[in-house]
């Protein structure tokens, strides 16, 4: 008679952590792709730091829907300066999500309601047209209903 036995295999906790850490990347780069978050980094990455007069919100306390409704809760800092609004994602969720830096003549501002909730939805990038949904509270923190408010100077 033959007993079952509740061992596991000497080479599964070899392969185990590799197992997590391949599927920890395989949703980070399918989110990147699926939120629109890889399409803009193709033309916005950068790693230039803010400069002038910053106003930061997040990543904690705050909720940023990209393409599909895509959730990153508590993830993204996002930091309104004079030149551009940068985008990042916290450390460990930064495969596939690298720093954005997306100048403000390639965003376009509008309001939305969703579940009886008030969004800002900032459309990032002329061609990409990547729809980044923040809360009115977020957008207000970051000095954001001022400037979608104000009447855009016109370009010459």
């Amino acid at each position: 008679m033959q007993t079952a036995s509740n061992t596991l295999p000497p080479h599964f906790l070899l392969i185990f952590p590799f197992f997590i850490f391949g599927v920890w990347v395989l949703v980070s780069l399918l989110t990147s792709s699926l939120s629109g978050w890889g399409l803009l980094a193709s033309h916005f990455s950068s790693d230039r730091q803010p400069s002038g007069n910053t106003t930061t919100a997040g990543p904690f306390f705050y909720v940023v829907y990209l393409r599909f409704w895509t959730h990153y809760g508590s993830m993204v800092r996002v930091t309104a300066a004079n030149d551009a609004l940068y985008l990042s994602v916290l450390f460990l969720f930064r495969i596939g999500h690298p720093p954005l830096r997306i100048p403000w003549n390639e965003i376009r501002f509008s309001t939305t309601t969703y579940f009886f909730r008030r969004y800002m939805v900032l459309t990032l990038g002329t061609d990409e047209q990547v729809p980044m949904r923040i809360s009115q509270r977020m957008a207000r923190n970051l000095g954001l209903t001022e400037r979608f408010s104000a009447p855009s100077a016109p370009i010459d």
